[in-house]
């Protein structure tokens, strides 16, 4: 069996036309990939607008694609370990990107995930550790392949494209400006400063308002006119982002050539679907409403332009969400369900005051960040300090402080074996986190006083879609939830690569 697989590969990347007997029968190797990450897509919401849809969006994924529910193996993602895990058939524990930004440990300051030190001001994927789905069908076809990315931010068009991209582009928050990074290419490519150019015409660098398609029969229309210093942002957090999206895919389908020869392609894309500027639901229902139902049009004049450029069996079309979800307003405590506020840097203060009071006076927890605490290890060493009675004393002191449901260490972490601990440890990375990390207790908010971040602690998951549809693949709904690490290798086993170098999950047909 291993012989034959080697033998496709082999003949895949010297360009013949290869079939395989796969989920649905005879199935040839898709001459383009689209994979599609929704960030904040959820189930519910996708349910409650469906009588909406038109027939080519949302409702020909799900009535003509392969549906599974799907999750993460790990707690907490946000959009960027998301990206990655998808793209990377891996976890966190292996690439590194534990988050849209960590602390850094020598400078102690944060950093972003794209963000170098010996590279300032250029995004790069170098903080990705391992290979992606692009970079192994780049190193498969000899560099033949071509591997683009589009989002609306840095951070996900960056590690989707992965380390070998052609190229990657996203819009410039500050100027509203599609833009790239030198990682990939000197200077934008021409249609893409030609698309930047329209707009500027179109005068959205002054004015833009966000009307919606059609008012809901009963409800209040609403209209958003963004301007200002603040208006690119507003655009970024919105349904408006995800037309740009669109035309920009088409635009590189045609300009790049993609999907033009029996060498498969790859085109990562990212959309928009969370809450306007994280109002409450209660306050943004239309503006929900209406961000799904542009999405839905989106996707649907996406799917079928590159399908009638390229022939429907042609295009694998893989689609998902980021499983994360910007936390309402909440307030528990209004309903008297059991809530409070815990403040990281007050615990790390609690810590030095404890230690201090012990073996003298000194700065035993460096610094906090998010969840975590980083532990002073060269004034243990200087103390003579055994690191383990360290861990130990400090998770007794903070497992007594109201708001904590549980703490964990490092090397705790890097030993797991339970499976709550498995999935805090595929969420961890050892040079990206702290060395003390806590759970806090649901309904709880974390909040850090010096950096003024401030979010809801849920044990709940987000339900969404994993999506696989065209490429040759029969309408199947799947009642089984599988994790998102399960995409790369199947979509490596679609197109007859190898899976990304840290992936060790199973493709799911």
């Amino acid at each position: 069996m291993r012989n034959r697989y080697l033998y496709i590969t082999l003949l895949a990347v010297l360009g013949w036309n290869v079939e395989t007997q796969g989920q649905t029968g005879t199935r040839q190797v898709p001459r383009l990939v689209v994979n599609i990450t929704i960030d904040q897509l959820r189930s519910d919401y996708l349910e409650i607008f469906a009588p909406r849809y038109g027939s080519d969006g949302f409702k020909r994924l799900t009535d003509q694609g392969v549906v599974f529910a799907g999750a993460y193996p790990f707690d907490h993602p946000d959009r960027a370990s998301a990206i990655s895990t998808i793209l990377t058939g891996a976890t966190p524990f292996y690439h590194g990107i534990v988050g849209l930004q960590w602390m850094d440990r020598s400078s102690l300051r944060p950093v972003r995930c794209t963000e170098q030190v010996m590279k300032p001001g250029i995004g790069t994927p170098d903080n990705l550790t391992v290979s992606t789905l692009g970079d192994e069908l780049k190193v498969s076809t000899n560099g033949q392949a071509k591997i683009f990315a589009i989002a609306p931010y840095q951070d996900v068009a960056i590690l989707s494209a992965g380390h070998a991209a052609d190229n990657a582009c996203w819009m410039d928050e500050r100027t509203g400006q599609w833009t790239t990074s030198q990682y990939y290419a000197n200077e934008a490519p021409n249609w893409l400063l030609s698309f930047n150019e329209i707009r500027r015409l179109n005068n959205l660098s002054s004015r833009t308002v966000w009307r919606p398609l059609d008012a809901p029969q009963g409800t209040a229309a609403f209209e958003h006119v963004m301007k200002g210093e603040n208006r690119y942002r507003q655009y970024l957090k919105s349904a408006l982002i995800n037309q740009d999206i669109t035309e920009l895919a088409l635009q590189s389908v045609d300009n790049l050539t993609l999907g033009a020869d029996s060498i498969t392609d790859l085109l990562c894309l990212t959309y928009y679907a969370g809450l306007y500027e994280q109002k409450a639901v209660t306050d943004c229902q239309s503006e929900l409403e209406d961000t799904y139902l542009r999405l839905d049009r989106a996707l649907g004049k996406l799917i079928s332009d590159v399908e009638q450029k390229l022939g429907k069996g042609n295009v694998l079309f893989v689609v998902t969400s980021t499983g994360e979800a910007e936390s309402d307003a909440i307030d528990y405590t209004k309903y008297r369900i059991p809530a409070g506020t815990f403040y990281i840097n007050r615990a790390a203060n609690l810590l030095n005051m404890y230690f201090s009071a012990q073996w003298g006076q000194a700065r035993y927890i460096e610094t906090s960040f998010d969840n975590q605490l980083f532990v002073n290890h060269k004034l243990l060493e200087q103390k003579r300090l055994n690191k383990a009675e360290f861990y130990q004393r400090s998770q007794e002191f903070l497992n007594e402080m109201a708001g904590v449901k549980s703490v964990y260490t490092s090397t705790q972490l890097q030993n797991a074996l339970s499976n709550h601990l498995l999935r805090m440890r595929n969420g961890f990375s050892a040079q990206h986190c702290g060395d003390i990390l806590i759970e806090v207790a649901p309904g709880w908010r974390l909040q850090h006083e010096d950096t003024g971040s401030n979010r809801l602690s849920q044990a709940s998951a987000i339900l969404f879609p994993v999506i696989f549809y065209g490429g040759g693949l029969q309408a199947e709904r799947v009642n089984t939830t599988i994790t998102t690490d399960r995409i790369a290798p199947t979509i490596a086993k679609a197109i007859r690569i190898r899976a990304p170098n840290a992936c060790s999950a199973e493709p799911l047909f």
